[in-house]
């Protein structure tokens, strides 16, 4: 019992005095951002909302509308003829381009796309170009969170399926 009386007479800052002379803390203990547990989303308060501005690159905007738009039924490719073959290239070494075909202007609040499309044979055209143009702004309003102004689509060329075999038996002759 005597000492617990002598642990309550000491005040609350001798004890944390004592408790940091004796075993020195990392110097990454004092940041400002609490990195000691995992990331979890019930730890993150929807009611709170912190100083600060959020920059999105135009490069991520791209990339967000050219995987909606690849998603879309009756899109075979996305881009130019020569886009397509640098795209085959990086295909094979595992470096896609999801931004190809796709060029974008970003704002503060608002985007702008312009996308080259092959629209799969036999598909509707008009019908194909207008779905890549919803999914193309939805996606952008709902993951980056800008207001999407316009959606261009250029459709340069139509994939028929045997056109594939046709040209890998010509270049085999040549």
């Amino acid at each position: 019992m005597a000492t617990q009386d002598q642990n309550t007479s000491t005040s609350p800052a001798e004890k944390e005095l004592a408790q940091t002379s004796a075993a020195p803390k990392p110097a990454a203990s004092f940041s400002r951002v609490d990195r000691s547990s995992s990331f979890s989303a019930s730890r993150i308060p929807t009611d709170v909302d912190a100083a600060g501005k959020t920059v999105i690159a135009d490069g991520v905007v791209a990339k967000v509308a050219g995987i909606a738009a690849r998603e879309v039924a009756g899109v075979y490719a996305l881009g130019g003829g020569g886009a397509r073959a640098f795209g085959a290239i990086r295909d094979v070494i595992n470096a896609t381009d999801l931004a190809q075909g796709v060029k974008v202007e970003v704002g503060e609040t608002q985007a702008a796309a312009d996308l080259t499309i092959v629209v799969e044979y036999p598909a509707p055209i008009q019908e194909v170009a207008n779905n890549v143009r919803a999914a193309v702004a939805g996606a952008i309003s709902r993951l980056v969170g800008l207001e999407v102004v316009e959606v261009n689509v250029e459709v340069n060329d139509v994939h028929v399926p045997g056109d594939d075999s046709t040209e890998n038996e010509e270049s085999r002759v040549s």
